[in-house]
């Protein structure tokens, strides 16, 4: 499966383009760069802002983010339900769009297609996906795992999810890549959470996917981890749990229940906070 990450496509936009012009692929492509671009250029102008705080430019980013994704999701939405049966046109929108819809949108769309597209590989994926995401929903307890995380000593490095999960206390799990930029990007907030809560009641653990794992031990030494990892998990968990984009961060109750799942900057921390009731 192909894999697909925040920011990978650059899929955050700002509205630039009548969306009554997009009639053909190449509209939507069009469209596609224009939007990023309209994006770069926002975002830029917050990060360069001096009047703004560090916190004041981090919450405008995510409101840009949160903004800009929707309304790009629904225009690629738009321009499918008229193109159902084109397999172009699907390729083109589900790589982009997928991962910014809930499952029931998800579920939607690819319900309506139609011919070439609803027989593309990348169709069958998601649909597959979808599936895993509903066995691993919020309310859900979590599927356990094992992981070889060193091929030269398999039976010293093997580990399972469940050595970390379920076993009394909350648990932060970030599903990351050192490759990701916004993986990387959540790292101080995650930090953050852990210095401020961890203890008999409360951990974080990082678990690598899609990553080579001398890569992952630089990045995790360079980036200041210092809570539990798992490395070398590769898709096993991604495919488990129908993660197609990362970084992926769920929270998982003392009992194992996963309790929240997609979190991002802020959502983090607020998350944790009501868990704990602190």
């Amino acid at each position: 499966m192909k894999r697909y990450i925040y920011l990978a496509a650059c899929l955050m936009f700002v509205a630039v383009a009548c969306k009554s012009n997009i009639k053909t692929l190449d509209d939507y492509r069009a469209w596609c760069t224009e939007f990023m671009n309209s994006y770069n250029e926002s975002a830029m102008a917050i990060q360069n802002d001096s009047t703004l705080t560090d916190d004041a430019k981090m919450e405008k980013l995510e409101d840009l983010y949160e903004t800009s994704t929707d309304e790009f999701a629904k225009t690629g939405v738009e321009f499918l339900k008229k193109n159902s049966d084109s397999g172009e046109a699907a390729s083109a929108v589900l790589e982009n769009v997928a991962f910014l819809l809930d499952a029931e949108e998800l579920e939607s769309v690819l319900s309506s297609l139609k011919g070439d597209a609803a027989s593309l590989e990348l169709v069958t994926n998601l649909k597959n996906a979808l599936s895993a995401k509903k066995a691993t929903a919020e309310g859900q307890k979590f599927t356990d795992f094992t992981v070889v995380q060193d091929e030269n000593d398999p039976e010293g490095s093997t580990v399972k999810f469940s050595d970390y999960v379920g076993n009394g206390k909350y648990v932060l799990v970030d599903f990351w890549a050192s490759w990701c930029t916004p993986c990387k990007e959540e790292i101080p907030n995650i930090a953050a959470v852990y210095e401020k809560y961890k203890g008999d009641d409360f951990d974080v653990l990082s678990v690598a996917v899609w990553d080579d794992p001398e890569d992952t031990k630089a990045a995790a030494a360079e980036h200041g981890i210092v809570w539990n990892q798992i490395i070398n998990a590769n898709q096993i968990p991604t495919d488990i749990y129908g993660i197609e984009g990362i970084p992926h961060i769920m929270l998982i109750g003392p009992d194992g229940t996963i309790l929240k799942r997609d979190l991002r900057g802020t959502a983090i921390e607020q998350a944790v906070s009501e868990a704990l009731g602190r």
